[in-house]
């Protein structure tokens, strides 16, 4: 089960202690098989590298430029400088990203380009409020996926978040039925489309340890990318908790 925490714009030098907690928890046997990841601002990745270094927690980046080489990119950092910051994942096509520009071809230059540096891809797809009203779920989350992997035949290093817009950050999730359908629809058209047998699709959108019991009981979500939640460490490690136990 994956455990991915977005931080986000949050955190400082100060923020890496809380991440002490979990760290003990990641030792323990009962908890080995949860696979932790910190997405931490850019600021951060270095320090949180060097946190994690002697444990099974690994680091991501929450997002790269398109361009893959060193350029006049004033204020940009690409997948190379990312890997080479200590990083072994990377999200891509996050809602808050597409809604300020990513198109699907610009995530799909993202993708290359972070795959190229053997990076491991956190791939976020998802419906709008809208979209689902008008129930053009699948077609929206279809089309993410078929253009923003356009010309990448190999997704084996590519991990699959399903999280729909209209969830995020608005302590809303899906009805568990239609998140149940949604996540075999997901992985039908991976399966179909790739030839590959078992896609991970990861569920995101409000999720905390309340919910948490819920959402466990859909076995075909192979684990969860958690916002605002993984910044507090006691929330963080409930979440990991309940789902394990």
């Amino acid at each position: 089960m994956y455990f991915i925490a977005n931080w986000k714009m949050f955190g400082n030098l100060k923020s890496i202690n809380s991440i002490k907690n979990v760290i003990n928890l990641s030792t323990k046997l009962k908890y080995r098989k949860a696979k932790i990841i910190y997405c931490p601002p850019y600021t951060l990745l270095d320090q949180f590298v060097k946190k994690t270094i002697k444990t099974k927690i690994d680091i991501g980046a929450q997002d790269c430029h398109t361009h893959q080489n060193y350029g006049a990119f004033t204020g940009s950092i690409n997948a190379k400088m990312i890997k080479n910051a200590g990083s072994k994942f990377i999200i891509i096509g996050h809602s808050e990203n597409r809604n300020t520009g990513d198109t699907n071809k610009i995530i799909n230059l993202k993708i290359k380009s972070s795959l190229n540096e053997k990076l491991k891809i956190i791939f976020c797809i998802g419906e709008t409020l809208k979209e689902k009203k008008n129930k053009k779920t699948n077609q929206v989350i279809n089309t993410q996926i078929k253009k923003g992997l356009k010309d990448i035949k190999k997704i084996n290093n590519i991990i699959f978040a399903y999280e729909p817009v209209w969830s995020i950050g608005t302590d809303i999730i899906p009805e568990l039925d239609d998140l149940r359908n949604q996540v075999k629809k997901i992985k039908f058209f991976i399966k179909k489309t790739y030839k590959v047998k078992n896609p991970l699709v990861l569920y995101g959108g409000s999720v905390n340890p309340k919910n948490i019991l819920s959402l466990r009981e859909i076995s075909l979500i192979n684990g969860f990318l958690i916002g605002a939640a993984s910044q507090n460490s006691k929330k963080f490690i409930d979440i990991i908790k309940k789902t394990i136990n």
